[in-house]
Parts: C-alpha cells; structure tokens; sequence
C-alpha cells in the first residue's frame, strides 16, 4: 500500500477544497472538472464508489499543481 492509497472521492474533494478548487462543471459520464481561481487550473476527478485508483489520484493532483506531501498534510475535518 502507498502513500496514495485508500483514499475516497469524498475524502479527496474535501481536501482539493481547501488547496481553492471549486467544482465547476460535469464532464463524461460520472467524471468533473474542478476549478481554481487562483492558479487557473483544472482537475477532473472520478466521481466513482470505493477507493480511487493511486495512479488516478497522482494525475489528479499532477494536474492540480499539488505535491503528494501537500496533499496528505493538509488539515482537515472528516465528517
């Protein structure tokens, strides 16, 4: 098991929020595209039961402009 492993599309929206994405739009099937302001960077994130892929989630973060230490570390509240 990796670094990456074991996390929700729940668990990863919640975390992508704080870095200043926003959901901005459905895309094919059950996939989104996410939006930052900010850095003006898109992200699309599977929309899919169970835990998402590790190859998956680094694409996303890849195109999110967010390192795996900042992504893991990053405080928030499971609820």
């Amino acid at each position: 098991m990796g670094q990456l492993s074991g996390y929700k599309y729940r668990d990863i929206v919640q975390r992508i929020k704080l870095f200043g994405f926003s959901f901005l739009r459905q895309a094919a099937g059950s996939h989104e595209i996410w939006y930052n302001k900010l850095t003006n960077r898109y992200t699309t994130i599977p929309n899919h039961p169970g835990d998402m892929p590790q190859g998956t989630l680094r694409a996303i973060l890849k195109q999110a402009g967010i390192s795996t230490d900042e992504f893991i570390n990053v405080k928030y509240h499971k609820g």
